[in-house]
């Protein structure tokens, strides 16, 4: 900068130091130092060509379409799923009528953890907090009068993706829809599993190995469709810090694309299907910066250590929810200004598809019109308040710019000491990322008992013998019933032969390392049940114990 720059920036620093504030601590929700100003000497190293460019133009930075929101608005998402499959197909026929576009299926746990509804371990937990899909009747049932190739469908769900996959092309195979028109994501993210929500099965290098495989059916077989979302979004909940969450979410894409390089794939084929799926918190414009470091990461990865020659394997395409961890019981209509918030940094960072989360999900699942809210928030973000009408729009401040530098310096050390380890698998095995985040979780929690953070209504202006009154949605118990007597019917009047074979060709593909999506399709469609397809896999990959780390 020039000597008269540097001289009135001088005076004005030291004039900012003098002046009264509140006594506030001023970092990030990540708890990052924040500067009181950030100005043209913020920015000055940054090349524009090279570290920015324009909009769909290498590394993306500012975005990967050139014309942003004015070519295509993002896809508007509410996940969706509870109680029986005929429920969730009468929520998902109610948000396809009230405008949203895309179809996002929430499980319950015991499918979750890839157990039917008649195990011993899945009671009280049926369809209590997702849709109970056992079977593919189940799955028959839950896209009743939807026709897949009309819809693009995300499904949430990691140690049993394959199969609850399986089931899915079944039901298109049923409608006579060709695989190659459907679209849609699998989240199938084992590795984040590990890591922070702790839902796996099987340990992590046959669970690679699974995905790998799904990945080279659908590069062939299903085109259109996404076989994983890295997912950043749990990693968060769990307590990460914004840069851990982008870094640990990138080094675990790059661990899936170097399995599947290592399987022979070529790059080009591949990478273009593999999405992302981030959270976007309450620190406005870190959120917005982690969004833009994370493409320009993405794209040098891929273009100077993968080779990639297509434009589309570059690209970071990903889904964003809001902040789950952030919504309180206590207050619950604040929610809806803290999801509007974080939706609006998504959007302002570039997201290709969100799902906002409703005001009452810390209480239950959403009832009707707490979705409607949330998904009439993401539209008046669309259609009324302008931030479409321009690519980036806070791209050139010297505060946005200037962050997003620092975190992608930030991220490339977590990736050093995850490559020092030995990556992410070995990583994973040493407990790294648990205590990295349980560290980060800790910091946060801490600062908010001294009152260094605060959440409204929970450590500050609170409301003393708050009465919530709002409508919370309720799963009967009938359901768990209902489930239960539909598994016991099915397996009474399918053909068992065709059961035993299906089970004995999973088995053989496993030992032989036979790629397992087609005879899990064929499985699906003898009505073996996700928990047998599951346990028959029990034997040859054995099952995971995560090491205690303190």
């Amino acid at each position: 900068m020039d000597q008269g720059y540097s001289s009135e920036r001088a005076k004005f620093d030291e004039k900012f130091n003098k002046t009264k504030n509140t006594g506030m601590v001023f970092t990030s929700v990540s708890g990052e130092e924040v500067d009181g100003l950030y100005a043209p000497d913020d920015t000055e190293n940054i090349n524009y060509l090279n570290e920015l460019n324009f909009p769909g133009e290498y590394p993306y930075t500012r975005g990967i379409h050139t014309n942003g929101y004015r070519g295509k608005i993002w896809t508007m998402r509410q996940f969706a799923g509870f109680g029986s499959p005929e429920d969730t197909n009468e929520r998902f026929k109610y948000l396809l009528q009230n405008g949203q576009t895309g179809l996002s299926v929430a499980f319950d746990l015991p499918t979750l953890m890839g157990r039917d509804s008649d195990d011993a371990m899945s009671e009280g937990e049926v369809g209590i907090c997702g849709v109970a899909i056992s079977s593919l009747k189940d799955m028959e049932i839950l896209f009743n009068e939807i026709p897949l190739d009309k819809v693009s469908t995300s499904m949430t769900i990691n140690s049993p993706a394959a199969m609850v996959f399986a089931f899915y092309l079944a039901v298109a195979r049923k409608q006579g829809v060709p695989f190659s028109q459907l679209r849609g994501t699998l989240q199938n993210d084992i590795l984040k599993e590990y890591i922070a929500q702790k839902e796996y099965i099987y340990p992590p290098k046959p669970s690679l190995r699974i995905i790998t495989d799904m990945v080279e059916y659908c590069t062939k077989e299903v085109p259109q469709w996404n076989p994983i979302s890295v997912s950043g979004y749990h990693i968060r909940e769990a307590g990460s810090t914004a840069v851990q969450e982008l870094a640990y979410t990138l080094a675990d894409g790059f661990a899936y694309i170097e399995e599947c390089i290592n399987r022979g794939m070529d790059v080009d084929e591949f990478a273009p299907r593999i999405s992302y799926f981030f959270n976007s918190h309450l620190d406005f414009f870190e959120e917005i910066a982690k969004f833009r470091a994370a493409r320009k990461i993405f794209a040098k990865r891929m273009k100077e250590k993968y080779g990639a020659k297509n434009p589309r394997s570059m690209w970071l395409r990903f889904h964003t929810q809001t902040a789950g961890c952030t919504l309180t019981a206590q207050q619950p209509e604040n929610n809806i200004v803290r999801t509007a918030i974080q939706a609006l940094a998504a959007v302002m960072g570039g997201t290709q598809s969100l799902h906002t989360n409703s005001m009452d999900e810390t209480l239950a699942l959403p009832s009707e019109k707490a979705v409607k809210i949330a998904l009439r928030t993401q539209q008046i973000i669309a259609y009324e308040t302008g931030v479409i009408n321009t690519v980036d729009p806070l791209g050139g401040s010297y505060y946005v710019e200037s962050l997003t530098e620092k975190m992608e310096q930030a991220a490339n050390r977590i990736f050093d000491e995850i490559d020092s380890l030995g990556g992410v698998v070995n990583a994973i095995e040493a407990g790294y990322f648990q205590k990295e985040i349980a560290d980060a979780a800790y910091r946060y929690q801490k600062e908010l008992e001294r009152k260094e953070k605060f959440v409204v209504g929970v450590n500050e202006f609170i409301e003393e013998n708050e009465k919530v009154d709002i409508p919370i949605l309720m799963i009967s118990p009938e359901v768990e019933k209902k489930q239960k007597q539909r598994l016991l019917e099915l397996k009474a009047s399918r053909d068992e032969l065709k059961v035993e074979h299906s089970l004995r060709e999973i088995y053989n593909a496993a030992v032989e390392e036979r790629n397992l999506m087609p005879v899990l399709i064929d499985a699906a469609e003898n009505y073996v049940t996700l928990g047998e397809m599951i346990n028959v896999l029990k034997e040859p990959f054995g099952i995971y114990e995560e090491s205690v780390v303190f």
